[in-house]
């Protein structure tokens, strides 16, 4: 009997033993000591909402300001538009991007695309609009996805793809004056790609937050109250140097203006395009934004390229909207 008793005694330390291993090394899996997850993503990439200050306001509008606004229906990707091509700043490069890209408008854009193919192509836009609009896909990392580009990007995007709840494209004025047209073909990028092994965040622009708190916004994922969606917005810059549709490095042609509106010595304002994105994400559930492998997914690295394809008129009927300060839909 005492022989019984001490292998019964044995019995339940050992098991127990294979269970305390199995939950450190489960620990060690799912949270590094710097905090960063099996992902690579850190904890301190996560907010809560309540705990973000509210943002500063747009600057107050002048007495020559183009203070219209014109929103473009483009629909949210019912298409499923997605490709890991990056037209603007890998063009002709198959997989240039690493990461998916979402799309909405240009239903054709790709690597390979060109200014003839853009003009010629399909759109999502009610009104005709065949620019592109594009950003990294948002997933949920608690589930494996099942759909085509949920696991063709490879370098560490893995996950369900999260579909945009809302998606709203609309165009602004500038505070300080009138705005004019954007050139056909323009390429436009905002955000930082890199910016997780950046020198500075110089670059960051995109804002994350939550649908219940429109006046905080941060750049790290926020935690939002059950029933509120996690939003994204993507701000490009305005201040065209009247010459050309891209530049070395797809950022100097066009810039963003200072704090108060104005824009540089030498650059014209054009109209402001603002690319606003929502999702439906329950409480708790872990997401990360497409990205190079080195940046892990950090909320920092959102970004968003833009093709201007409208025509000479669907442009100028935007400039006029933004002019004459009235609220309308192309």
């Amino acid at each position: 009997m005492r022989n019984e008793r001490r292998m019964l005694t044995l019995l339940v330390c050992l098991v127990l033993g294979i269970g305390l291993t199995a939950a450190v090394l489960g620990a060690t899996r799912a949270s590094g000591p710097d905090g960063s997850s099996h992902s690579g993503m850190n904890s301190r990439d996560y907010v809560d909402i309540q705990d973000v200050p509210p943002g500063p306001r747009d600057p107050a509008p002048g007495p020559d300001a183009s203070t219209g606004t014109v929103t473009v229906d483009c629909g949210r990707n019912e298409e499923r538009h997605y490709n890991e091509d990056n037209l603007v700043v890998s063009p002709g490069l198959r997989s240039g991007a690493h990461h998916t890209h979402a799309y909405v408008g240009n239903l054709s854009t790709d690597a390979m695309s060109t200014d003839a193919s853009l003009a010629a192509a399909a759109t999502s836009c009610r009104g005709g609009d065949r620019s592109t609009y594009y950003w990294p896909v948002l997933r949920r990392t608690d589930r494996a996805g099942s759909h085509p580009h949920e696991s063709s990007a490879g370098h560490g995007n893995t996950g369900e793809i999260l579909p945009e709840a809302a998606v709203s494209v609309e165009f602004r004025g500038s505070p300080v004056g009138k705005v004019v047209p954007m050139p056909r073909f323009l390429r436009a990028m905002t955000g930082d790609a890199v910016a997780a092994t950046a020198p500075s965040d110089a670059d960051v622009r995109a804002r994350w937050g939550c649908s219940g708190s429109p006046d905080r916004s941060t750049t790290r994922y926020p935690r939002c109250p059950a029933g509120e969606r996690l939003t994204r917005t993507l701000t490009f810059p305005s201040c065209w140097n009247g010459l050309d549709t891209e530049s070395p490095g797809h950022r100097s042609h066009l810039v963003f203006p200072a704090a108060n509106g104005v824009c540089p010595q030498g650059t014209f304002a054009v109209p402001q395009l603002r690319l606003s994105l929502a999702y439906d994400v329950p409480p708790g559930v872990p997401v990360a934004v497409d990205s190079f492998p080195e940046q892990r997914h950090s909320p920092k690295t959102d970004h968003a390229m833009f093709v201007d394809a409208m025509t000479d008129a669907q442009m100028a009927a935007v400039v006029d909207c933004l002019n004459e300060g009235r609220g309308c839909r192309a």
